[in-house]
């Protein structure tokens, strides 16, 4: 029985871990810095995450960027979070091809400027053959959004209503091929699932911590990891 650097065993570590990254708005304000300020922090410590992530031995990491409903936040806000985007794109693709971290993207990425959508649609061919960290990034997710979207292609593929199971409606998620998340991190202390996942998370343990999200380092990374593998998980049965 191999251990992990945590000292865990490998099977205790969860196949596919996904992140709520909560509270760089309130990270950046408790310290008098404008929101953005937050959010540029959270990036970076994106980078360290991601890296945990395959030196404890995640092999999915999904992490949820901006949603559905960010539409509705102030409009420089909204135009930071996308030259954030492109930023990482253009400073970290190298370094996270070169780590062996292959990119996803989930959600609706025609809402995206053309510009954003290109650099998105590079990074994913040219990391589509990595298999060290498979790390979906769900920008302009919506969890009730991607239930529709599978629900309006079932339709239109003319399925039967008796020939629709679980994995059918599974392969017609945005995360068709990716197991479901053995793990649900939520930063910053909020209890909300914020139409993350829903699908997706029926039978995902939770880990919710206070800790904002830029200040979410490995150490607490590892806490998290640790407290998964104590769980004794049932998916409904005794």
């Amino acid at each position: 029985m191999s251990n992990s650097p945590l000292n865990i065993p490998i099977e205790k570590i969860p196949r596919h871990v996904a992140m709520i990254m909560d509270g760089n708005g309130r990270w950046a304000i408790s310290r008098g810095l404008p929101r953005l300020a937050g959010h540029k922090a959270g990036t970076e410590n994106l980078r360290r995450v991601i890296r945990a992530s395959v030196e404890f031995g995640v092999k999915y990491l999904t992490i949820y960027a901006f949603s559905t409903e960010n539409w509705g936040r102030p409009p420089e806000e909204v135009q930071g979070l996308m030259y954030i985007l492109q930023d990482v794109i253009d400073k970290e693709l190298g370094e996270l091809n070169k780590e062996g971290v292959q990119l996803r993207h989930i959600g609706r990425l025609e809402r995206l400027d053309p510009r954003i959508q290109q650099k998105v649609l590079k990074a994913i061919d040219l990391t589509k053959n990595n298999d060290k960290l498979i790390l979906n990034v769900a920008f302009n997710y919506g969890g009730r959004d991607e239930i529709v979207c599978a629900i309006q292609k079932l339709m239109n593929e003319g399925i039967r209503a008796e020939d629709v199971t679980d994995e059918l409606v599974s392969k017609y998620m945005f995360t068709v091929g990716v197991p479901d998340p053995d793990l649900i991190i939520r930063t910053s202390g909020e209890l909300r699932v914020s139409n993350f996942l829903i699908w997706q998370a029926a039978y995902s343990e939770w880990y919710i911590t206070p800790t904002f999200w830029p200040d979410f380092d490995r150490e607490e990374y590892g806490r998290a990891l640790e407290d998964f593998a104590n769980r004794d998980r049932r998916y409904g049965k005794i």
